[in-house]
């Protein structure tokens, strides 16, 4: 089962779009959920309490409404169904994402400050459960025939992999694998000769083919381009993000300390990705695979 997050903004509806088109893809079904407070949703007392309840489920049931005729407008096909829960959106979706092979949400909606690139709801949820999540950004009008994934060696990174392949393979378009470093710390102090910037490149290379060895047998139909490319990850990735149906990456990787739940070059993308975007944990269970 796919999961959307709605709160009744222009951005939540894209991602009820998008959510529908790979709910379509996987042969998933596919539940809207929306949240309020929990205060609203108990019994009230009195008359007061009880007006603002009724406006709020009214609010509430019309915004599901509205989102259930989008998704039942992009695909009639999918089944769909809706949820209105109760309790603080951010927790409500980590827990509802328990029972997700993906979990879809918008990259800003109506509760975060003005000018803020990503909504505090999404930005609350990222790196928080055990199922890869999308983020909504700048979908493509129309397909562009490829999926791009961050490579950086790290063990946490396979599942950004896995979860790749498999995409691509379910859209039956092609991968782009691209692996971005920078010089190590200190050269900006003193120029590489031309024999040690190729050493280091070809050993930038050989991770880069070390991370996607065995990958292309499981996964035959999929086109893999290879790109080990000098240069900062985020602006490597951001760049090549214009160009692709969806960027992937994991949620940690090299470099990031212990116990940080999202790793920075995650955290930047998520504000500057291109295209749709997937955070994926270190171990993803492809149930679609």
């Amino acid at each position: 089962m796919i999961i959307v997050g709605v709160d009744g903004s222009q951005a939540a509806l894209k991602a009820v779009s998008w959510a529908v088109g790979e709910a379509g893809v996987r042969g998933a079904a596919l539940r809207i959920v929306h949240a309020v407070p929990a205060l609203p949703l108990t019994t009230a007392k009195d008359a007061a309490h009880a007006d603002t309840d009724r406006r709020m489920r009214d609010a509430a049931a019309s915004m599901l409404t509205a989102a259930l005729e989008r998704a039942r407008q992009e695909d009639p096909r999918v089944k769909t169904e809706s949820s209105l829960l109760a309790g603080d959106p951010r927790l409500v979706l980590i827990e509802a994402a328990k029972e997700a092979e993906l979990l879809v949400v918008g990259s800003s909606g109506l509760g975060g400050f003005q000018g803020m690139l990503l909504g505090l709801v999404a930005f609350g949820v990222v790196g928080h459960t055990a199922c890869p999540i999308a983020v909504i950004r700048n979908p493509p009008a129309q397909a562009r025939g490829e999926v791009v994934v961050g490579v950086d060696g790290s063990p946490d990174g396979r599942g950004a992999i896995e979860f790749a392949f498999a995409e691509a393979s379910l859209r039956g378009a092609g991968l782009r694998a691209i692996h971005a470093w920078n010089w190590p710390v200190g050269c900006g102090t003193f120029a590489l000769s031309a024999m040690e910037e190729e050493e280091t490149a070809e050993g930038e290379r050989r991770l880069l083919a070390e991370a996607l060895a065995g990958w292309s047998e499981r996964y035959p139909d999929v086109k893999l381009i290879e790109q080990a490319e000098h240069g900062h990850p985020v602006e490597v990735l951001k760049n090549a993000s214009a160009h692709a149906d969806l960027l992937v990456v994991g949620s940690r990787g090299r470099g990031d300390f212990a116990g940080l739940l999202l790793g920075s070059v995650s955290h930047a993308l998520l504000h500057h990705a291109a295209c749709p975007l997937i955070v994926a944990p270190a171990a993803v269970v492809a149930e679609h695979v």
